[in-house]
Formats: C-alpha cells, sequence, structure tokens
C-alpha cells in the first residue's frame, strides 16, 4: 500500500532559531552520530499527526524511505526532510503546530539529550538527580514559567475510547478551560486531545491564552503522535521520567477511560500517594467518563481494593456523567493544593515536595525475564507492590504499540506475569475486560494477547 509523500525544507522556531556555529557543529555532530536514528523515529511520529495508527513498528515500516537531516546555514540550521507523511501539511506547506512539534523533538532528543547524558550534576543513579534531570528538562522547554496560581490539570486516558467516551472529555475540557484552568496531556489522539479541545473553546470565550502541555517519550510517541492542539511538546527520555514530570508539574488530575496505559498511570499515581512521606500532601484525583463508561471505573476500582486496599480508593474520586461537577471538584480542590504550597513555601510551578521512590524512577525495560520476575505479591508495602505492577502494565504497553516491544513478542511470544494467584486473578479480569471493550488497539483493529498471566502454581490464566 502507497502513502503520500512530501520533500521539504524547514527552519527552526522558539529555542533554536538562534544558535552559535559553535552550537550548530556540536549538533550537526549529535543529528549524525548515535542519536540520529532516534531523533529520525521521533520526528516522523509527529509528522504522523492525524493518521489512525497505533503502532510504532508498522510506522516505521509503512515510511521506510522517510529521512530527516541538519543543513549547516551562517543563521544556524535547517532540518531537510525527504518521504514525511502528506498530512502534515497544508497546501504543500506544514502546518505550524507540527513544525513547532518537530523542532521540540530536535530540542529535547539531540540539543538537550547530550547535554544531560556528559553532565555529571544529572546522576542517574540517584533520586535527586532524576528529580533534577525532570527539572531541566521543562526548565530548557519553557514549561516551568513563574506563576501564582495552581492550575495545571493533567488528563490521562486512552487513545483507544469510543465516540461517547472521546465527546465527554471535550465536555469536561470545556468546564475546565471556562474556569481557567490549562491542560496537560500525554499529547496523542483520544482522551489526551479531547479535554484540549473543549478547554480551548472554553479558553477562547474567557479570552484566555490557554497552554496546552503534551508529554511524550521515545518508545510511545510513534503509537500517539502529538496532536496539534498542543502549544508546549515536550519528550522525555523514558517514560518514568515523562510520569513524574506529570506528577510534579500538573496541581490534580482527571483520568478517562483507557486501557494498559491508563493502568499504568493510576497505578504510578497510587503509588507515590500511598508513601508514607506524602500523606499530608494534597492532590485531588478524579476518575470520570460518561454513563457508559461506569463498569469501566468500577472494574478499575475493583482492582485497586482487591490488590492495593482500601486505603488506595480513599485516594481518588469517582464521577460519572457529570462534567460540571468534576471541573468544580477540581477547581475547590487546587484552591486547597495553592494553600498547602504558600503555607510550605513550595513552588507553584513544580512540585518539589512530593517524594518520588527511586522504585518508581528506575527505568524499566520489560524483557520476558524482567516480566516472569516482577514481584507480584502482597508481602510488601502497598506502595512498592504499586510499583510493581505498574512495571506489569507498561511492559503490555510496549507489547501492544512500542516498536522495540513489538519485536520481543514476535521474537520470544507473549510475556509471563507470575504472581500471587490473589493478586493475578484481578489483574486477569482487569485485562480482559480492556480486551473485551476494545481498549487495547484503536477501535476495528484484532488484538493478539502480548502477555500471559500466569500464578504462583504455572497455571496460565484464560487470557493465554
Amino acid at each position: 500500500m502507497s502513502h503520500e509523500v512530501v520533500d521539504t525544507q524547514v527552519s527552526p522556531t522558539g529555542k533554536l532559531e538562534v544558535l552559535s556555529r559553535a552550537e550548530v557543529a556540536s549538533l550537526l555532530d549529535r543529528s549524525h552520530g548515535g542519536l540520529h536514528e532516534l531523533f529520525r523515529n521521533c520526528a516522523l511520529a509527529v509528522l504522523n499527526c492525524g493518521n489512525e495508527l497505533d503502532d510504532g513498528k508498522e510506522l516505521l515500516e509503512r515510511y521506510e524511505s522517510f529521512g530527516i537531516r541538519l543543513i549547516s546555514r551562517e543563521r544556524g540550521i535547517k532540518l531537510d526532510i525527504h518521504g514525511a507523511p502528506a498530512s502534515a501539511f497544508v497546501d504543500g506547506k506544514m502546518i505550524t503546530g507540527i513544525r513547532e512539534h518537530l523542532f521540540s523533538v530536535l530540542r529535547d532528543v539531540v540539543y538537550l539529550g547530550d547535554e544531560i547524558r556528559n553532565n555529571p550534576k544529572f546522576d542517574q543513579s540517584t533520586s535527586e538527580g532524576v528529580t533534577d534531570t525532570v527539572f531541566h528538562i521543562l526548565r530548557n522547554a519553557g514549561i516551568l514559567q513563574p506563576v501564582n496560581d495552581t492550575n495545571v490539570v493533567v488528563c490521562w486516558g486512552g487513545h483507544s475510547i469510543a465516540r461517547e467516551e472521546y465527546d465527554y472529555t471535550k465536555l469536561v475540557g470545556y468546564q475546565l478551560g471556562l474556569r481557567g484552568l490549562d491542560i496537560c496531556t500525554g499529547c496523542g489522539p483520544g482522551a489526551m486531545k479531547g479535554p484540549m479541545k473543549g478547554a480551548a473553546i472554553g479558553h477562547a470565550k474567557q479570552r484566555i491564552g490557554g497552554r496546552y502541555l503534551g508529554f511524550s517519550e521515545p518508545g510511545i510517541i510513534a503509537a500517539e503522535s502529538p496532536n496539534p492542539i498542543v502549544n508546549a511538546l515536550v519528550i522525555f527520555p523514558d517514560i518514568e521520567k515523562r510520569l513524574e514530570a506529570f506528577v510534579r508539574v500538573g496541581h490534580g488530575i482527571v483520568v478517562f477511560p483507557g486501557g494498559a496505559g491508563t493502568a499504568e498511570e493510576i497505578l504510578y499515581l497510587l503509588g507515590i500517594l500511598l508513601h508514607p512521606d506524602n500523606a499530608d500532601l494534597p492532590f485531588p484525583v478524579i476518575f470520570t467518563g460518561p454513563r457508559s463508561a461506569e463498569s469501566y471505573f468500577r472494574r478499575i476500582d475493583e482492582f485497586v481494593g482487591e490488590t492495593l486496599g482500601v486505603e488506595a480508593q480513599r485516594l481518588y474520586k469517582i464521577v460519572i456523567d457529570d462534567p460540571e461537577r468534576v471541573a468544580r471538584e477540581i477547581k475547590g480542590s487546587l484552591e486547597t493544593v495553592r494553600d498547602f504550597r504558600k503555607g510550605r513555601r513550595d513552588a507553584y510551578n513544580f512540585n518539589w515536595l512530593l517524594h518520588v521512590d527511586s522504585a518508581f524512577q528506575r527505568r524499566f525495560r520489560p524483557t520476558h525475564e524482567a516480566m516472569r520476575t516482577l514481584d507480584l505479591h502482597k508481602n510488601q508495602p502497598n506502595h512498592a507492590l504499586a510499583a510493581n505492577l505498574r512495571c506489569a502494565f507498561s511492559g503490555i504497553v510496549a507489547g501492544n504499540v512500542k516498536a522495540n516491544g513489538i519485536r520481543e513478542i514476535e521474537r520470544h511470544g507473549p510475556f509471563e506475569i507470575h504472581g500471587d494467584s490473589e493478586i493475578m486473578g484481578p489483574m486477569d479480569a482487569l485485562l480482559a475486560s480492556f480486551v473485551q471493550q476494545s481498549r487495547m488497539k484503536l477501535p476495528g483493529k484484532e488484538y493478539s494477547p502480548c502477555y500471559r498471566v500466569v500464578g504462583r502454581t504455572g497455571e496460565p490464566s484464560r487470557q493465554s
């Protein structure tokens, strides 16, 4: 099957508009060295915006001839692009939002990536070093603007959702926008795009220039191309730093229906909030969706209760089919967050007081061995169990949509997830409900499970 492509050259916007000769030479060296393939793949994902595709491996194969390189000029640099998806252009000219995203990729993957790797102050072996890295990436991208209010709402949810659920995310976003709240999402389609689209209308009615923050990472960006509404895109080195950025920048979180990726985010958040050091820290969390999604959230709630207990269930509210109530409750709770930050003299733009345990910062690489040996038992603190459950769902996401994870499954078969039956049973039921409700892939695409849930006895689940 052929796909229309375009060749072009584009100049940078923003931070990379003015570079010294030395910076240009350094950037050229990096882009044509070990980072070139990573830069190429992320750039292709950005240019693929709007196409119905959630398979990173398929994207790379579809545009196998795609190429991108830096050209040095006296005034700085240009990008020379060959074989780009035509959907990124209107009348032969690249869409402005996509052009901005393209240079955000260059900024974060090439320009900043090498700076972090070669700087001893960003010690990835310490918790403080990882947090400083997240801070530096956000500051370099212009996200950490001086602010005197707590108005950033993180919206999580799946890319593969029904139309009714997508429309609902827009209604919630609209109500948030009317109340002057900014939106931060994973930047892709579905529940990541809907709240921004709705908020944009609410902001326009209030004559507010809203911020639409999009956080991604190289492994997921090909499956969840950034939507053009995002006006501040940041690419983090890995999923762990991306997740930490959400909870450091966001003042509250709204969770819409999703699949394995949304479950990973929920477990990450609950695990952090369950840590004793965060016991008194206000962090509003609401799960919400239309009436048709009520059973989805009841299933999530049951899973949390059966694995992490009542303490974890108390950390969130479930609001069904009531966008105004969601916005009112979040707005009211953010005033509590502001008072808390002010009283503790913490920054409004970066949550330094939040304790993120190293278990949530260590990079998890989902190999078959790593998935098979996860500690999925109740003989550990709840926040530690949540960290391991988060890794299990992260591996499923990799096997579903990430190019490396898909290749791993093709070579060695499905991941095996072992654990105590009192955890494996609820996990199996939750994943089965995701498959039944078509939440693992885009609608209309056949799903072949990339995992087998196995109890301690070695008996496979009904999903295998």
